[in-house]
């Protein structure tokens, strides 16, 4: 009789600490929208719609962007574009998403970037501002936001 408590004790001792780890464990995190469309003006590489896609897992989240308004000025090879995305953060700051994980583009091509990195808190809401391409690290290419995002800013 004594091993069966002693079975039942361990049993229900080993349940109590699995659940205390899951609620202990990181919540999954989404943030919305998933995706959100803005104008921007990128001087003489071109000006209009872009498209912004956010993901996020944790504190850790990306966003890729692309447009077919803005084009490539020459051929560009795979990861040779260096971007930072600066975003307003809750209305009074800003926060800056990089990364160099471009896709090759030839010239006169629609311009994509990503996934961009950055880190996030919950609650944070995220509004893209401006957008600085690198570009073999040779050609400056920058964008400034000329409109809202729609629907409207990320909420992490």
């Amino acid at each position: 009789m004594r091993r069966i408590k002693l079975g039942i004790s361990t049993a229900m001792g080993a349940a109590a600490l699995a659940a205390g780890a899951l609620a202990l464990a990181p919540t999954a995190t989404a943030v919305t929208p998933t995706t959100a469309t803005l104008t921007a003006d990128c001087g003489t590489f071109g000006s209009g719609l872009a498209t912004l896609t956010a993901t996020q897992s944790g504190t850790s989240a990306t966003i890729t962007l692309s447009s077919s308004a803005i084009t490539s000025p020459i051929d560009v090879a795979a990861g040779s574009v260096r971007s930072t995305l600066t975003l307003s953060k809750n209305g009074s700051g800003t926060t800056t998403f990089t990364g160099n994980s471009s896709p090759a583009l030839p010239a006169g091509s629609a311009v994509s970037t990503g996934p961009l990195k950055g880190t996030v808190a919950a609650g944070d809401v995220l509004e893209a501002k401006s957008l600085k391409l690198v570009i073999f690290g040779l050609i400056t290419v920058n964008c400034t936001a000329t409109s809202a995002q729609s629907p409207g800013p990320f909420t992490f």
